[in-house]
Order: C-alpha cells, then structure tokens, then sequence
C-alpha cells in the first residue's frame, strides 16, 4: 500500500481563478491528524498542443494554521491598503469595468425551437 493511499481525503474545495483552480483539501494522517494541502492547478499545452496540468502544492500543518492565517490576512489588507492609494492597477475593476461598457445584445421576445440552451460542453462549465 502506498504512502499516498494512507491519507484521507476529508474534504476538498476547489476555486476556480481566471486561468487557475485552487485546491483546498483536508485531509488525515495516518494517526488521524488533521492537515490541509492548498494546489495551484493551471492548465497548459506543450509545443503539439497537448494538454497538461502544472501544479504546485503547500501543506499546511494544523499547528502552522494560526501563524499562516495571521500571515494572508495581513498581506490581503495590506494590498487593499495600497491599492486604496491609487498608484496600483486594479484588474477587477478594469474588468468589470470594461464588461459594463461592453454593449448586451437584447434578447428577442419569443424564441420558438431554441434547442440550443441544452448543448452546454463541459468547457462551458
């Protein structure tokens, strides 16, 4: 039996992030200590265009959670504090920005044999 097969996956959360996923996943040891991995998953082709998947993972050890909280938290609103000031891009406003200024195509009134709402691809997901 591998090593990787004597942990438990408790639970997992995944969140997606533009071109990214996160993972968050929490898991047991053998000794039923409870720990979390954090993933960076984003998705990549090489030169024949094939697809593959670079990933980088932390473990994060219950003990370390307090400190690595305190840590994100501070580093979070120190971001917010500087991009307060003005002298930082924000892309989630030029984003949304640039999304409201975009014009929406009207819907027509009626649609008669629209069969094409239910051909949603797993890439749409």
């Amino acid at each position: 039996m591998s090593d990787q097969n004597n942990r438990e996956e408790i639970y997992s959360r995944p969140v997606r992030a533009g071109k990214r996923t996160y993972f968050f996943d929490v898991k047991a040891t053998r000794g039923q200590d409870l720990y979390m991995t954090i993933t960076e998953s984003k998705r990549r082709f090489d030169d024949d265009g094939n697809v593959h998947y670079q990933k980088h993972k932390i473990f994060l050890y219950r003990e370390d959670f307090a400190n690595f909280e305190e840590g994100f938290v501070d580093a979070v609103e120190k971001i917010q504090e500087l991009m307060a000031t003005g002298n930082y891009r924000d892309p989630i406003a030029e984003r949304k920005a640039k999304a409201e200024a975009e014009p929406v195509a009207e819907e027509p009134a009626e649609k008669e044999n629209d069969d094409t709402a239910d051909d949603i691809s797993f890439d749409d997901l």
